[in-house]
């Protein structure tokens, strides 16, 4: 009786064994099943996100391709003028000490519609500029941007309420005799925004010793000065926002390296003037 009770218990032993083993060979297999569902579900979510993103993409680029099917507004060209000024401190028949040696650059925007028909189309009824950043710091002085009445245009008269700080609004009219000294452009583009790039204490209470030529108030200052035109180059840039009398909605990103030389002239001389044709398209986005 007890070798069969052995071998019962053995046997009973064994089934329990085997019966553990299958029980872990089903969760291994559940497991490995929900796991590997798991990646089709991922795979396939990804795939479909891929194909929604795809879509999308190809629908809004539909519809800027539609809405940009032909130019609107433009600038085509920007007419920069730069020379100096300074604020003198005190002076002697041997010596003259300046208290802030400025540079400026003028520049005159002209959108254009290379429609000449003014419809609703292309006439403004607001006009905006936003998000203004200098790509590129001058390592003396600090630069700043104003608004310039065009018949200041290459004058070295700064209007401290004309500095911009953050969004500049125009103001849209059709009046024959404007305020220009506000920011206003006339509603059928018969002028230019104008901007005065400038950067103030490039010098600040120098001393020139040098006063066996006159002392002029422009870019000969600079030389005299010792300042080089490598440690004022700037680059600014900025979005011009454009709605339309039918409110559509337009943009376009100016970017300007402002100009100290030309190939007939530099600041050094006194001052220069450059017109440079452009290619800033203004893009419908609503």
């Amino acid at each position: 009786m007890d070798k069969k009770k052995r071998k019962k218990t053995l046997e009973d032993s064994k089934k329990k064994k085997l019966n553990i083993n299958c029980d872990k060979k089903k969760v291994i297999l559940t497991l490995i099943t929900i796991i590997l569902f798991i990646i089709v579900f991922i795979l396939c979510y990804f795939l479909f996100y891929k194909y929604v993103l795809k879509r999308n993409f190809e629908n809004t680029a539909l519809d800027f391709s539609n809405k940009n099917e032909e130019t609107i507004f433009e600038i085509n060209n920007v007419t920069f003028f730069s020379s100096c000024d300074a604020k003198n401190k005190s002076a002697s028949s041997s010596n003259f000490t300046i208290e802030n040696l400025y540079q400026y650059t003028d520049m005159a925007l002209f959108i254009t519609s290379p429609k000449e028909e003014k419809t609703l189309e292309n006439t403004l009824k607001n006009v905006y500029i936003d998000n203004i950043q200098y790509t590129k710091t001058p390592t003396l002085g600090t630069p700043s941007l104003y608004y310039k009445n065009i018949y200041n245009f290459a004058k070295s008269d700064l209007v401290d309420s004309n500095l911009i700080n953050g969004r500049l609004d125009f103001n849209i009219t059709s009046e024959d005799e404007a305020d220009l000294d506000i920011p206003t452009l006339y509603n059928n583009l018969a002028n230019p925004i104008v901007l005065s790039y400038v950067n103030s204490n490039i010098k600040t209470d120098y001393t020139i010793t040098d006063t066996s030529s006159p002392i002029t108030y422009d870019g000969t200052l600079l030389k005299k000065c010792d300042v080089l035109l490598n440690s004022i180059s700037s680059s600014i840039s900025f979005d011009i926002y454009i709605t339309n009398n039918l409110d559509q909605e337009f943009k376009c990103s100016v970017y300007i390296d402002i100009p100290l030389e030309s190939d007939e002239e530099s600041i050094y001389d006194g001052s220069c003037t450059l017109k440079k044709d452009t290619n800033f398209i203004f893009y419908r986005y609503k």
